[in-house]
């Protein structure tokens, strides 16, 4: 069987709330799956002396403007939140919270957070957004802000964060097909011709 293709982001990258509406179709169109892991940048960028593309001089101008062209370009609603970049630590433990206990209800959070950022421009750095996106997609709410305090939760995202960095992820999107890395919303075309082709 197939093995499933391996979805990298950070629930702050524009890029990867990007790709986060086209993945999960794409892969289904050749057979595949797909695990979504939520890691956090800031560890990322600190390992790679790396920091946010907006806060780069030059580079954060042009970023700006290709976010929103890109989205046009695939037909997606896009808005830089005002506040930005912003911090992602609850979100990230909530999916891992819920993935252990629901994939496909911790897949619609995900979706649901994304689209809170990046279409509704709130804060998901807020524990009580959080706890109603949760609510939004059926999950106990009470029970999941308990849960994104274990120390097991925490450990969880930090350890998916380390085992990324060790495998070369650099930033987000980041996307491995079959063992291959790809980085960015851009680099779809190509994973879509290498499932196709079985590499190229």
């Amino acid at each position: 069987m197939a093995e499933p293709l391996e979805f990298y982001f950070d629930f702050s990258s524009p890029y990867a709330y990007l790709a986060s509406e086209k993945i999960d179709e794409l892969a289904a169109k050749y057979g595949r799956k797909v695990k979504w892991r939520p890691i956090l940048l800031g560890p990322v960028f600190k390992t790679t002396g790396s920091a946010p593309l907006t806060e780069i001089p030059v580079k954060g101008t042009y970023s700006r403007h290709d976010f929103d062209r890109s989205a046009r370009f695939l037909g997606l609603p896009f808005k830089l939140p005002a506040k930005f970049p912003l911090a992602t630590q609850v979100a990230a433990r909530a999916y891992y919270w819920l993935h252990e206990r629901d994939c496909a209800q911790a897949r619609a959070f995900a979706h649901a957070a994304f689209r809170a950022v990046f279409v509704q421009e709130r804060d998901i750095s807020d524990p009580a957004v959080v706890a109603e996106l949760a609510t939004q997609v059926g999950a106990d709410a009470t029970a999941l802000m308990a849960g994104v305090q274990s120390e097991e939760i925490k450990t969880r995202l930090r350890q998916e964060g380390e085992a990324a960095i060790a495998r070369g992820v650099f930033g987000a999107p980041f996307i491995f097909v079959d063992g291959e890395p790809f980085w960015g919303a851009d680099r779809l075309p190509q994973i879509e011709r290498w499932l196709a082709e079985g590499g190229f």
